[in-house]
């Protein structure tokens, strides 16, 4: 009997993952599948960390886990991505993967051709936007443009510094030059090798 996997993602408390699990239950008892629950809830598909799918990953890890079967995509991963680095480390750990409503199925032939083509044209399209913004920058570079973050804030270096080495602390300076504490900082510190700053502030 294989051991299955059937999570379950929903974004709030209020929404029931019961409208997901009841064909993935009715999937796997059709197939004779012993199946182990895990059930995010109120966890948005965004967050890097998600409880029941980090504990549904580890059980795969120790080779609990024959496959792991999803209503949809979007409840297992965040992006095409996300997607294939988690299906990439449950092929290596020999765990299928099914998808109800996106017809996929590891456990066949088909199932794993039309998975590798999602693979490779997600691929090709990182590998396009990778060589546009390179072009990009290029460009930009050679028409003499500035690149990287504008500066938000101009912080008077010299002012700053002298209030420093009267020992005001930067959240003072920052007030006494209208501009954030966070700015002063940076500013100063390019400034520290050839000043002394009291201890501590």
């Amino acid at each position: 009997m294989r051991r299955a996997a059937l999570y379950a993602r929903v974004s709030t408390v209020e929404q029931e993952p019961e409208n997901q699990l009841r064909p993935l239950r009715a999937f796997a008892a059709a197939r004779g599948w012993q199946a182990l629950e895990f059930v995010d809830r109120g966890v948005s598909g965004a967050k890097d960390r998600r409880p029941a799918l980090d504990a549904m990953l580890a059980a795969a890890r120790a080779r609990k886990l024959d496959l792991v079967a999803v209503v949809k995509l979007d409840r297992i991963a965040r992006s095409i991505h996300n997607l294939l680095t988690i299906a990439k480390e449950l092929e290596a750990l020999g765990v299928d993967l099914v998808v109800l409503d996106q017809a996929i199925d590891t456990t066949t032939p088909s199932g794993r051709l039309l998975f590798h083509v999602i693979g490779a044209v997600s691929e090709f399209e990182r590998d396009l936007i990778r060589e546009r913004v390179i072009a990009g920058l290029r460009r930009a570079k050679a028409q003499g443009r500035k690149l990287g973050r504008p500066v938000v804030h101009h912080v008077d270096v010299a002012r700053a510094v002298a209030l420093r080495q009267d020992g005001r602390s930067f959240r003072a300076v920052g007030k006494t030059l209208g501009v954030p504490h966070q700015a002063v900082n940076r500013a100063v510190n390019g400034a520290r090798p050839k000043f002394s700053f009291p201890p501590g502030r």
